[in-house]
Parts: C-alpha cells; structure tokens; sequence
C-alpha cells in the first residue's frame, strides 16, 4: 500500500553528495561577494571612524597653516602697498611744491621792480597819473595771486635778526635800538606757506662801540 506524503530523500542515494557540494560551492561565492561590496566584515567600525577623523583632521590641519600662510602674505602686500601709496604721494607733493616754489621765485624780482618803481616815481599831470594807476593796478593783480598761492611777505623791521629768515648785508651803529635789531628791510623777504622763499636782506642794529677810532679822531680834530 502506497503512502500520500511525499518520500523522504535518502542521502545515501546517489547524487545526493554531489548537490550538496554545489550548495557549498554557491555559499562561498556569495558571502565573497558581500565581503568585497562592504568591506572586511570583521573590521571594527569604531577604528574605522576613529581613522577617518583623523584624516580629516589633518586635512583641516593643513589647510589652516595654508590659509594663515595666504593671510600673512595678503597683509604683508597690503602694507607694501600703503606705504608705496604714502611715498609716492608725499614725493608728488614734494614735486608739486618744488615747481611751485621754483617758478614763484622766478617771479620775485617783477614784484621787486613794481614796488621801486611805486617808490621811486612821482607822476605829474594827468596821463602819467593815468599810467601810475594802471601798473599799480596789474602790481595789485599779481600780488593777489601770489596770495592766494600761499606766499606772505616778511615784517622784519623791529624784530631781532634771525639768520634762519634774515639776511644782514648792513652794520649800522645806533643807541635807539638793542644790538640785532632789523633796521630796515632792504629786499623784501617771503614766506611761502611756512618755509622760507626768500630771506630778507636787511640793516642790523649794531652797538656804538663798532665805530671806528679813527672816525672819532678826525671828528674830534674838526671840533677842535
């Protein structure tokens, strides 16, 4: 009498080892496939953070030894830059002021020339008075510029002499003034903003005793 359930696979039959090694065979190839997909896996994953931190931490190292060694160069061109800024604007000023001072000084002895021909000359009757006032008036006109260009005339008359601003080309004896006193202003000296354009040439106060013995004889022999 036949049994319903199904029969019961007999390992002792033949084939029955030669399926099992193929399974065998199947397993292997498949748990090497998840092992080059995902790595070892009996790798511990705490290590395996532990060196990737550290990698990027070199990494990070590195950049910022990068980044200050840009930032010190970016400083150091900036500060070239500035002070390549700051001299080549002082040397344009100092140019500036040079050509200025120079070109004003060519001009001094046209003003030195209106102010003796002011002093000198008398005019009389009406066309030379008409003259008179027309170069006055143009030596108005270039004074005022030379005004509106920084340039001051000196005031030295009643000042003690000062060889930085004075140039004394006159010795005169007198008891009404102190020794060094500006007597007279004979060339008109000029400022220029605050440094000197012209030194004035002047007539110092010099004390009696500078008058020669001689002088004092002949004029006492004349009294007698």
């Amino acid at each position: 009498m036949k049994s319903d359930s199904p029969s019961e696979i007999n390992s002792n039959e033949p084939g029955y080892e030669v399926n099992e090694q193929a399974a065998n065979q199947i397993n292997e190839q498949g748990d090497n496939i998840l092992t080059e997909e995902h790595g070892d896996a009996t790798a511990n994953p705490i290590e395996l953070d532990i060196a990737v931190l550290a990698e990027l931490n070199q990494q990070i190292e590195t950049l910022k030894t990068q980044l200050e060694d840009r930032s010190t160069q970016y400083m150091r061109i900036a500060a070239d830059f500035e002070n390549y800024r700051k001299r080549t604007a002082k040397e344009k000023e100092e140019i500036d002021l040079q050509v200025k001072r120079n070109t004003i000084t060519e001009l001094l002895p046209v003003v030195d020339n209106f102010e003796r021909a002011r002093a000198h000359l008398k005019p009389q009757g009406d066309g030379e008075m008409t003259i008179h006032k027309s170069y006055q008036g143009v030596y108005k006109q270039l004074v005022d510029c030379l005004k509106r260009l920084g340039v001051a005339p000196m005031r030295p008359e009643g000042q003690e002499f000062d060889p930085n601003l004075h140039e004394a080309v006159m010795r005169e004896p007198t008891d009404e003034h102190p020794e060094g006193t500006v007597l007279e202003e004979l060339v008109r000296g000029y400022y220029f903003g605050e440094r000197v354009l012209r030194h004035a040439m002047v007539k110092v106060a010099a004390p009696r005793e500078d008058i020669p013995l001689e002088s004092e004889d002949l004029s006492s022999q004349d009294n007698g």
